[in-house]
């Protein structure tokens, strides 16, 4: 067969590929506003539960839940934010446990995966095993509440609202799996034959080959630490220690104290409580608490599905 004919196939073959992938201007449109109306319904719930934590607890009552209420009230928010200094305090513990444990994670997580993803490794098989046994079995609740308190002496300690959740099996294993598709066994073994030290190798080559899962894995330790509440409930009595997720759940509790048994508390109690935002300071709760991730979540965006993407397709 010429070459003049094999060209000619290929051709042809390569086009029936484009005619395939292609779609006509009518489908890539349904196929946005499919998407729009999508994006739509993940928006729309934020913004309506930003509205109703603007909403007064009068207009509430009586209208229910609107778009547009018929009377703007600040009360939530003024509510929350009349303790102050410990909102602010309980802000700068959320912050500083979240950066803490994020980046204490990624650097037990990444460096475990790496080890395990060489193949040159020669325990690599125990501690891959090892990993597995907490995916599989737990301690329990009391025999963490014992080793955290009892052993390690991390009552009221931040350390106690780090240690239990920067590490994660699940977290290890994609790392893992990351670094031994994507990065090429060809550039460690030049950078091996150049000289460079298995630290060297791993700081200037591998992590940023790397970059989008571990901004990925990142992410999830973000979030986790942000929204974390119940280690605060089990370690933390010291109010000057408190996170914001754990002081926000004390607050809505307290409403709900005080609105459920205002009646047997006497006449002062029953007022204080009419004029309570029940509704409204649980809406406030949940912006005060996602409006930072939010924000935040555009930066991770572009690692984050590329992180989720890559290794999917195999070239």
């Amino acid at each position: 067969m010429s070459r003049v004919s094999k060209t000619k196939k290929v051709s042809q073959s390569e086009e029936k590929i484009m005619k395939f992938n292609a779609i006509s201007k009518k489908t890539n449109f349904m196929f946005n506003l499919l998407f729009i109306i999508l994006a739509a319904l993940c928006i729309v719930p934020f913004v309506f539960v930003l509205i109703i934590s603007f909403t007064s607890e009068q207009s509430l009552q009586l209208n229910g839940y609107q778009f547009w209420p018929s009377e703007w009230s600040l009360d939530a928010y003024k509510y929350i934010f009349a303790s102050g200094s410990n909102i602010l305090n309980a802000y700068g513990i959320t912050i500083f446990v979240t950066i803490t444990g994020t980046l204490l994670g990624l650097i037990i997580m990444t460096t475990y995966a790496y080890a395990l993803s060489r193949k040159n490794f020669a325990y690599r098989k125990f501690f891959t095993k090892l990993i597995f046994i907490p995916m599989l079995f737990s301690g329990g609740m009391v025999a963490s509440y014992l080793v955290i308190t009892r052993f390690l002496g991390l009552k009221n300690n931040l350390l106690a609202l780090i240690l239990p959740i920067c590490v994660s099996s699940f977290h290890i294993i994609i790392l893992r799996t990351f670094f031994k598709t994507t990065v090429p066994d060809a550039i460690i073994e030049s950078a091996k034959i150049d000289g460079a030290s298995e630290w060297l190798l791993f700081l200037k080559i591998v992590l940023p080959i790397s970059l989008p899962a571990i901004t990925t894995i990142a992410l999830f330790l973000t979030l986790g630490f942000w929204n974390d509440w119940f280690n605060a409930m089990l370690y933390i009595d010291n109010n000057s220690l408190m996170p914001l997720q754990y002081l926000l759940v004390k607050l809505e509790k307290s409403i709900e104290f005080l609105t459920n048994n205002s009646s047997s508390l006497g006449i002062a109690a029953v007022e204080q409580a009419s004029k309570l935002p029940k509704d409204t300071i649980k809406m406030a709760i949940v912006v005060i608490s996602t409006l930072p991730v939010i924000c935040a979540y555009p930066f991770f965006q572009k690692y984050f599905v590329s992180g989720l993407t890559v290794g999917a397709v195999k070239e």
